[in-house]
């Protein structure tokens, strides 16, 4: 397996301190963006409505990372998917992915809202989101997806 070194770019501020399953859609947080960086870098951003965050799921331990199926949240109503067939945060490469709508920028810092990153968590990388970027044609999920996620951004 090759490894790679990724650095942190910056790190998420808001008032969730606890890894929680449900209602992120109005968290608004703050990422800021790491002293080292110049303020040009985020030059334009603002002409964009919404960012892709990737980021670290910092507090999972490796000895609870899981390279093979279960049932998502552990719930056993749902079926048994492997861990690359759903989002939870017990990845190998313990990286998350969310789109977010940017609310403002202020030098070397951005105002999101929506991002499910509790306060403190490393920022690997922001990214404008462009429709050329989006799925084409329709986007299909399983059921139980869908049920997991009804309270996901209430």
């Amino acid at each position: 397996m090759d490894k790679f070194t990724i650095s942190s770019i910056g790190t998420v501020y808001n008032e969730r301190k606890t890894p929680e399953d449900d209602y992120w859609g109005n968290v608004i947080s703050e990422i800021k963006l790491n002293n080292e960086w110049d303020t040009s870098c985020l030059d334009g951003i603002e002409s964009f409505s919404h960012l892709e965050i990737l980021y670290l799921f910092h507090l999972v331990s490796d000895d609870k990372i899981q390279y093979t199926s279960r049932h998502p949240r552990n719930n056993k109503k749902y079926t048994k998917v492997g861990i690359f067939a759903q989002r939870g945060k017990n990845r190998p490469n313990k990286i998350g992915l969310t789109v977010v709508e940017l609310i403002k920028r202020k030098g070397n810092t951005l105002t999101v809202r929506g991002l499910d990153a509790i306060d403190g968590t490393p920022i690997i990388d922001v990214k404008p989101v462009m429709n050329e970027f989006l799925p084409k044609g329709e986007v299909k999920q399983p059921e139980w997806a869908t049920d997991l996620m009804v309270n996901y951004w209430g």
